[in-house]
């Protein structure tokens, strides 16, 4: 360990012992020597990335305008009518459903359905300014996903239910003032209500509230609806 510590001890000195390469003896300046060396060359750790392959790009799903859209299906299977894929303004879908009878409406854009007869029930998703009149139902309507919808009940329908809707105009009749509807994720809805017979009245458009406001009152949480008077 002394000897150790001895040449620590030198500073610079301790490389005088070292012999000097000629440059006869340099490979940089000499590149014949290369050629003879017997050490192998390391292998380029850049290269050997540029030529890995790349991961594949995740796919991103088309967007509505480049899909391939399917053609009109309206088709009883069973006890359920299919409505599906009608895109064409002004174009009236008439349904003659029965009272045993349900109806599954999906991704049909500016059409008109009509169902002129008490059907069971109402299913109606992913669909952009659709129309729709309805006599009666013995069960419910549903609406899911859907913008700038309108609904027209003549009859009685039970239940209306609107989920993740934007603009909405519901107009009941005078039958089906007792309909009751559940809204969640909804946005611009609005209920038309008949003017009173006998009355020279106008129909009242009612919005449906968006905005909730809670507290805690006693322990409770307490939720009251925002009302804004313009």
């Amino acid at each position: 360990m002394s000897a150790v510590f001895a040449q620590l001890n030198q500073g610079e000195a301790i490389t005088s012992g070292l012999r000097k390469v000629d440059k006869s003896e340099m490979t940089h300046k000499n590149p014949s020597l290369r050629t003879s060396s017997t050490v192998p060359e390391r292998p380029d750790s850049q290269g050997s990335i540029s030529r890995s392959k790349s991961p594949a790009p995740s796919k991103k799903p088309k967007p509505e305008s480049m899909r391939v859209r399917k053609p009109p299906r309206k088709e009883l299977e069973s006890n359920k009518w299919y409505i599906e894929n009608f895109d064409n303004a002004g174009e009236i879908v008439e349904i003659p459903a029965l009272q045993n009878q349900s109806i599954l409406i999906s991704r049909c854009n500016k059409t008109i359905v009509k169902v002129s007869s008490k059907a069971n029930a109402i299913a109606i998703d992913n669909c952009k300014e659709l129309s729709i009149i309805v006599d009666s139902l013995v069960s419910s309507l549903d609406v899911i996903k859907c913008t700038k919808f309108a609904l027209q009940i003549d009859g009685v329908v039970p239940t209306l239910l609107l989920d993740q809707v934007d603009g909405a105009t519901v107009y009941l009749g005078s039958q089906s003032l007792n309909t009751e509807v559940f809204s969640s994720k909804c946005t611009a809805i609005n209920i038309m209500l008949p003017p009173k017979e006998g009355t020279d009245e106008d129909t009242k458009e009612c919005p449906v509230p968006e905005q909730i406001k809670s507290y805690v009152k006693d322990g409770v949480l307490v939720n009251e609806i925002v009302e804004h008077a313009g």
